[in-house]
């Protein structure tokens, strides 16, 4: 990676070499990691029966309602959730600058979680096509308070993630609240949700998640440019005539959208925004036009084996795959800290 810096033409990056090998190790591996993922539960299937029927090479086995109608979507659903979180968490650290930001510390999806389960205990009557629009909000809700609060003239990077700690403290309590006084059944129902898991996923979740990730995903990379820019500093950002607070706003925007939309599918899978983008950059550096796809395969990848470990560590019993998440993220957190200072 190579960043220099010219008076007429602003910023000359200089992707990683291995990008493209890169990409397509990670490509072969998550297609790999899937199949076995479908292939393997308490019932077990030979991989060469699962591509068959993926493919439609076979639609009337016997195995044909576990892979197409249980266990494919549930994979999907925990990849793209992965994919969201890990974009939503680069935008964060990038346009913070801090190797320790994530939406699930600075209040994003703290936000999303309070939405979800005020409508799961309060309103358990709601579609379940919802959920998403109400997290979205929530999380939006929160954004939109820490980017006034956070406001003195500008939007300072640290005083974004001081306040939205301080958020998600809020949210975390409310969210408490709810569950502690709420009827007992939907109280199970936001826990299990809570714990963020991907159990009894269906095509109905797919199919809401693509439109949003894609959507999203899309303005992201287009605007990976700016994420360069703005991840040098805001004083280098205006010196090369960049507008830096609306393009911040968008790409926070961006942000709460990926990691409201996931977290409402899947619950609070926490560390997957933190862990994915440092593993990244240590891949492929920091330029965000090699380092965003790299992440966000990454992300699918960690939520796809949290989920397959879950499955399999204490059969029949399931850990939710958030738990898993938390096990590795927890330290991996720690270990930033230090070596971060």
């Amino acid at each position: 990676m190579r960043i220099s810096i010219t008076p007429k033409i602003g910023l000359s990056l200089r992707l990683n070499p291995r990008l493209p090998l890169i990409l397509i190790s990670l490509l072969i591996i998550t297609l790999v990691l899937i199949i076995i993922s479908i292939a393997k539960g308490e019932i077990d299937i030979p991989p060469l029966e699962v591509i068959k029927t993926v493919l439609g090479l076979e639609t009337n086995n016997e195995y044909t309602f576990v892979i197409k109608i249980l266990r494919l979507p549930r994979t999907l659903t925990a990849w793209l959730v992965g994919v969201g979180l890990a974009i939503a968490g680069t935008i964060i650290q990038s346009i913070t600058r801090n190797p320790l930001a994530a939406p699930g510390i600075i209040g994003i999806n703290g936000g999303a979680a309070l939405a979800a389960v005020t409508l799961i205990v309060l309103f358990p009557n709601a579609p379940i096509y919802i959920i998403p629009f109400g997290s979205f909000a929530g999380a939006l809700l929160i954004s939109v308070s820490i980017y006034a609060i956070a406001w003195q003239g500008g939007s300072s990077p640290i005083r974004l993630i001081l306040v939205g700690v301080g958020f998600q403290l809020i949210a975390s309590a409310l969210t408490n609240l709810i569950v502690t006084f709420g009827e007992i059944d939907n109280v199970s129902l936001a826990l299990v949700w809570l714990s963020g898991s991907v159990y009894s996923r269906t095509w109905d979740q797919v199919i809401a998640l693509i439109p949003w990730l894609s959507a999203f995903s899309i303005i992201t990379w287009i605007m990976s440019k700016e994420l360069n820019i703005l991840n040098l500093g805001d004083n280098l950002a205006k010196g090369l005539g960049v507008e830096i607070e609306w393009r911040r706003g968008i790409l926070i925007l961006s942000s709460v959208a990926l990691a409201g939309a996931s977290v409402a599918t899947a619950g609070a899978v926490g560390f997957v925004g933190l862990i994915s983008p440092h593993v990244a950059r240590r891949l492929v550096g920091c330029i965000h036009q090699g380092l965003l796809p790299t992440a966000a395969l990454i992300g699918g990848l960690l939520v796809v084996s949290a989920d397959l470990l879950g499955r399999l560590l204490f059969a029949p019993i399931e850990i939710p795959c958030g738990i898993i998440t938390a096990i590795i993220g927890a330290p991996y957190f720690l270990y930033l800290m230090i070596d971060k200072k």
